[in-house]
């Protein structure tokens, strides 16, 4: 784990990248910061967060960091050891987490709740939507006693996914005071994650409808080998793919309205 800071006393903001090492954009925003240099009014740790994983371009090592946060993960985990250190250097701190993501190409923002200053300063980034997945436990970084702010940047491996996830740090260094600037509130729709939809066994998917737009009742949403596969009720697909998850497309989200500019 790589561990830098910007400015001088201790951080109440942190921005990490990294957490799973297919995710480039993430490191890659900390990187241009820290050579950049800003100078904060306010002082900010950047984390890489599993350079072992990043190293080989692989998701994890052993087990998936952003479910390792529960203290039920297996122990022998390289990722367990990565969980309590992370932990420990976001506790009670304002967090910025870049993600990347094989589902859409348009950033948007993940957070547990609205509590704990989290709406303010994610009505002023540049996402087209937030999504609540609400009290988790899946061992996910939400897990950690501080306030997160998941961002999924943009297409995995993608250019502009690290041109979205620079323009993000700076929007949250911006908006929480560490940098100068004026960044207008702006509503942004609110979804509810939803449950999971689990993959049937197969060996080739697809997924006809895309993330945030509304799926009827009865309409055809995904394909498992030749079996398609229709909504039972509408719902607004989150983070659905045919390959970002092993065992799930996605996840039946539900619309919430919006979230009003603080």
């Amino acid at each position: 784990m790589r561990i830098a800071q910007l400015g001088t006393g201790e951080p109440e903001l942190v921005i990490v990248g990294g957490i799973h090492g297919d995710e480039p954009c993430g490191v890659r925003a900390v990187e241009w910061l820290l050579e950049a240099e800003p100078e904060v009014a306010r002082p900010v740790r950047l984390i890489v967060a599993n350079e072992r994983a990043i190293d080989a371009g692989v998701r994890y090592v052993d087990a998936d960091l952003n479910r390792s946060f529960d203290y039920v993960s297996t122990k022998t985990a390289y990722e367990a050891g990565l969980a309590d250190r992370l932990r420990r250097e976001i506790q009670g701190k304002t967090v910025l987490s870049i993600h990347s993501t094989q589902s859409t190409h348009d950033p948007f923002a993940i957070v547990s709740g609205l509590s704990n200053g989290v709406e303010p300063i994610v009505s002023r980034l540049s996402v087209e939507a937030v999504v609540d997945a609400g009290p988790l436990e899946d061992g996910r970084i939400f897990d950690t006693s501080s306030t997160v702010i998941e961002v999924e940047a943009g297409y995995q491996g993608s250019e502009t996914a690290t041109a979205n996830a620079k323009q993000l740090a700076e929007e949250f260094l911006v908006a929480t005071g560490a940098l100068p600037g004026d960044l207008s509130a702006t509503e942004r729709p609110l979804f509810e994650m939803g449950k999971a939809i689990q993959k049937p066994p197969a060996e080739d998917y697809e997924v006809f409808v895309n993330n945030f737009n509304r799926v009827d009742q009865g309409e055809t949403f995904a394909r498992a080998d030749q079996q398609r596969l229709q909504a039972d009720e509408e719902f607004w697909p989150v983070l659905l793919s045919a390959y970002g998850y092993r065992d799930i497309f996605g996840y039946r989200g539900r619309k919430q309205g919006s979230l009003s500019p603080a």
